[in-house]
């Protein structure tokens, strides 16, 4: 089932997660429609402008209830429950809102708040004017800078690969949520790209959002269809918060799904997600690996722009890219980036640094080749328009190579 809505985006830009401004700077500027198909409530998205930047809408035009009861694959499902947590701790979401807990969190009551005094000498400290004069530098790096300082890359690339394999979800976790299919999923994803254009997140906060949910549904069971659209809005809260200076209110999260969900259900939900996930939020993505291998070997812009969009097509297919580790599909995408502008594939410098060769990564470059070709007649079109910005060189707007150079 299916239902469409259009986005009226402001124009963009070139810094991400600019500050918030007055409310009287709003200026709502429309553009053309976007299209695009949605499942169940993952469509009514209305979206209002935020104070900090130039507004826009999302389009509401149907709904479907997600109240009636399926089977899938002998399997029902049911009105009673909503999510089953199966590692660490037992999670049940009452359908009548209740949470039941059981297992072995036991949050201590002594560290949970501060006590008054400490609270106001904290604030104290934060509202001094003689801050370290560090804090107040303008040089200070940003995280992809940090990446880019030559005697730590190494350490950082090999913590990265260790922890990587820490953190990857489960290839066949849908087989466990019989309601929901790939292509449910493919849709979700589809919609955190519009979110995250909205809002005008980093696209580190993506990876980390997806990354999220896929290890989220990898360590549960039986999550409804219904519920689809509040996990990856949960997802994106919560990289949102670790992620960016300025993350989005949670009312304007609950504003990007027209308010199907209330504030109390997407904050029970971010409850849940961090317990399932053992509160573990620093995960190692492509796009970490990919903007530590360009400093390791610089390409030019429009290399670099079609690495990171055949990388954030990836995110939206489960078979067969959560088979690979991100380290391989951040090696993949910069081959493929490289080889579609230039012909050239993977340099001797990056096969030092790594250890991979191109022996390594040409199974992930085919698959990815096959996904960039179908790029363009995908029903879900976010990522590509996205990339069709000056911005990024409209690197989408590149045509893929018809083949490439081995069997």
């Amino acid at each position: 089932m299916n239902f469409s809505t259009s986005a009226h985006c402001g124009s963009l830009s070139s810094k991400e997660n600019i500050p918030p401004s007055s409310k009287t700077d709003a200026v709502l500027v429309p553009r053309a429609k976007l299209d695009r198909s949605v499942l169940a409530v993952l469509s009514e998205n209305e979206q209002r402008g935020r104070s900090c930047s130039q507004g826009s809408q999302f389009s509401k035009h149907s709904s479907i209830s997600d109240s009636s009861q399926l089977t899938f694959f002998g399997c029902p499902s049911s009105s009673s429950y909503d999510v089953f947590v199966e590692e660490a701790c037992e999670v049940v979401l009452a359908a009548s809102g209740q949470e039941v807990v059981s297992g072995r969190y036991h949050p201590d009551s002594k560290s949970a708040n501060l006590q008054s005094e400490d609270l106001r000498f904290l604030l104290e400290l934060s509202s001094t004017s003689c801050q370290d004069a560090s804090l107040q530098s303008d040089e200070s790096l940003t995280p992809d800078e940090v990446l880019c300082v030559s005697e730590y890359a190494e350490d950082i690339h090999w913590h990265l690969r260790e922890s990587e394999m820490r953190f990857r979800p489960k290839p066949g976790y849908l087989e466990k949520h019989p309601e929901i299919t790939n292509g449910m999923r493919v849709i979700l994803v589809d919609w955190m790209v519009e979110v995250v254009q909205e809002y005008r997140l980093r696209s580190q906060t993506l990876h980390l959002a997806v990354n999220y949910l896929d290890r989220f549904l990898s360590c549960t069971t039986y999550v409804k269809r219904g519920k689809l659209q509040l996990v990856g809005t949960a997802a994106l809260l919560i990289a949102a918060k670790y992620e960016e200076i300025f993350p989005p209110q949670l009312n304007e999260f609950v504003d990007t799904t027209d308010r199907t969900y209330t504030k109390k259900q997407l904050v029970r939900m971010e409850h849940v997600f961090l317990r399932v996930l053992a509160f573990r939020m620093t995960v190692p993505t492509v796009n970490q690996f990919l903007r530590l291998f360009v400093s390791i070997h610089s390409v030019c812009g429009t290399e670099e722009n079609l690495a990171l969009y055949v990388a954030e097509l990836s995110l939206l297919e489960i078979d067969p890219f959560l088979e690979y580790r991100p380290s391989i599909l951040a090696a993949g995408a910069y081959c493929l980036a490289t080889y579609t502008v230039n012909k050239s594939l993977w340099p001797d410098s990056l096969h030092a640094f790594t250890g991979y060769t191109i022996a390594d990564i040409v199974p992930c470059l085919t698959d990815l080749h096959k996904l960039y070709i179908s790029a363009e007649t995908r029903p879900q079109q976010a990522i590509r328009e996205k990339y069709k910005s000056s911005k990024y060189c409209r690197v989408s707007l590149i045509t893929p190579p018809a083949v490439l150079p081995f069997p």
